[in-house]
């Protein structure tokens, strides 16, 4: 018998201030990445799909954003316009 599946693992990439799409108003955006892997036996092997998103600290609201906003995002952020999640700016 094989067993076979997937697993899904969530990182958080960063913290944002924007304006939310959804409520309009200027609060924080956590960016995340979502990371689906096949696993066999219970051990995870390569990734099936990777999807970004940001969610807003205010209302809640989710976007999908494509994977080069979300690498630009990413730099913005590591070039010092913005502190990254959990580290000191």
């Amino acid at each position: 018998m094989i067993l076979f599946g997937t697993r899904t693992y969530f990182f958080q990439l960063a913290i944002l201030t924007l304006v939310c799409g959804r409520c309009g108003n200027p609060a924080t955006h956590a960016l995340r990445k979502r990371v689906l892997k096949f696993t066999l036996f219970f051990v995870p092997l390569f990734p099936i799909s990777t999807k970004y998103w940001t969610q807003c600290g205010h209302c809640g609201a989710e976007k999908q954003v494509p994977k080069e906003q979300a690498e630009g995002l990413v730099a913005t952020v590591n070039q010092g316009q913005a502190p990254l999640a959990g580290q000191a700016g």
